[in-house]
């Protein structure tokens, strides 16, 4: 085992990062050579960081790793590819006509060092797509993969060495204590992934060097199923967002909204869409293991507490589905559930989903808005007048209609959260902006109009300034 580092350690670390960005900023070309290099190493260890995440969660469905973790960093990498140069070049701006002929422009400058602080339920997908945009903005990187998935945090080092420079990209691997003295570094910006309490804590840490923070975060991401629309659909949408990666992903719906007298044909739809797609779940390799015993035991507690509380858990396909020596928890139905229950306080992060009915439409929205505002919110309707009046009276990180989860592959869209679910965006163009210093330049003439405007002052600007303040 490594030798954690040092906060001293990180700071030269840093350090070193800074000077060799100051003497040599990325141009174009080396963006573009990076990104490249990049992908070609990538996609010749994506079957390595398959496994290796597999071993990490005590079973990893292969086929889930090489979507989730790897389709999205190639497709981010070769969208930032694409579109790069036109994002790189100096905006022109309309100067106001009091200032004519002078210009304005806008110019999209590197920050320099950006930290991300990656997290263990995608290890590979948001550790290197943050990487990407803050390679493709011009900037150096430090990586601080999670210690809860360590094969994949050396295989992801072993990676970034093979293709950059320490003092253009570093990984720096280490527990709680490493990431926080990493948190507490003066990056020009820094991106954490995680949970809204760690984000509390790594936003006190930047706050000492005023650093700009992008935190993704988590929350209660609410599905609301409209009246009419089809059970078993939205059923087969909910449960393939929902049990990916066994629940473990921050954009998973964590609780559904349905219509009063919808409810047992939705469980039953959830059941046979389970029996289906996971044939023995306890030994089915599409079906991934929770990450580890502290996490699998808070999923069991939160499952307890409700059931203490009233509530009634229905475990799919059957109630001998779990493995807790393997660490599958499988699939959890929860009915009759109240605010009082910590599984409708905290976010699940796990294949448990609680399942609550209105009886009027309002009634959901109503829901939704008296609690914390999420990363995400799902809506099933074709009703399109109904669907607007949720995206207009609602305040979401990201929404889908009619599925879950996939708007976060959009690489045209900002991916982010507000409030308690997060701050700031990234993702394609917004993670360009994200790790760019919008620069506004003003342009003066040889005849500037601003002349009229000196003291001292007399007729010919006192008419300017009545015209100007009429």
């Amino acid at each position: 085992m490594d030798t954690p580092v040092t906060p001293a350690e990180l700071r030269a670390l840093l350090a070193r990062q800074r000077e060799a960005w100051h003497a040599r900023t990325p141009d174009y070309a080396q963006r573009m050579d990076d990104l490249a290099r990049l992908r070609a190493a990538f996609k010749a260890r994506l079957e390595e960081f398959a496994a290796a995440m597999s071993a990490d969660f005590g079973r990893r469905s292969r086929h889930e790793s090489l979507l989730s973790d790897g389709m999205t960093v190639l497709a981010e990498i070769d969208y930032v590819r694409r579109r790069l140069r036109r994002w790189m070049r100096p905006k022109r701006m309309w100067a106001d006509w009091l200032f004519w002929p002078a210009r304005c422009e806008i110019r999209y400058q590197p920050l320099g060092v950006v930290g991300v602080i990656a997290p263990s339920n995608y290890p590979v997908n948001l550790a290197l797509i943050p990487l990407v945009d803050a390679l493709g903005a011009g900037n150096h990187v430090m990586l601080k993969p999670s210690e809860h998935t360590p094969r994949t945090a050396e295989l992801l080092r072993g990676l970034l060495a093979s293709v950059f420079p320490a003092e253009r990209v570093t990984t720096v691997l280490g527990g709680p204590e490493t990431a926080a003295a990493f948190a507490a570094l003066p990056f020009d910006h820094l991106l954490f992934t995680g949970s809204t309490a760690i984000g509390r804590k790594v936003m006190r840490e930047a706050a000492g060097n005023l650093t700009p923070v992008t935190l993704e975060l988590g929350g209660k991401s609410p599905a609301i199923v409209a009246p009419d629309y089809p059970l078993d659909t939205a059923a087969a949408r909910i449960a393939a967002g929902k049990f990916l990666n066994a629940g473990q992903t921050c954009v998973a719906p964590d609780y559904v909204l349905l219509p009063e007298g919808a409810r047992d044909a939705f469980v039953e739809a959830l059941r046979a869409y389970v029996t289906t797609r996971y044939p023995g779940l306890r030994d089915s390799p599409d079906y991934s293991s929770i990450v580890g015993d502290h996490q699998y035991a808070r999923l069991a507690a939160l499952v307890e507490d409700a059931r203490a509380k009233g509530a009634q858990a229905i475990t799919l396909p059957d109630d001998g589905a779990h493995d807790p020596a393997r660490r599958v928890f499988a699939p959890t139905l929860l009915l009759g559930v109240n605010d009082d229950m910590r599984v409708m306080q905290e976010e699940i992060f796990g294949p448990i989903l609680p399942i609550l009915t209105y009886a009027a439409f309002d009634e959901a929205i109503a829901y939704v808005n008296a609690q914390p505002r999420p990363l995400a919110l799902y809506h099933f309707d074709h009703d399109r007048a109904r669907s607007e009046r949720v995206l207009e009276r609602t305040v979401a990180g990201g929404v889908c209609l009619n599925d879950t989860v996939l708007h976060f592959a959009q690489e045209s869209l900002p991916f982010g959260g507000v409030g308690p679910s997060g701050m700031g965006h990234y993702h394609g163009h917004a993670g360009f902006l994200a790790f760019s210093k919008q620069k506004p330049v003003f342009r003066q003439a040889r005849w500037s109009s601003m002349a009229l405007m000196r003291p001292p002052y007399g007729r010919l600007a006192e008419r300017i300034v009545r015209f100007l303040t009429r």
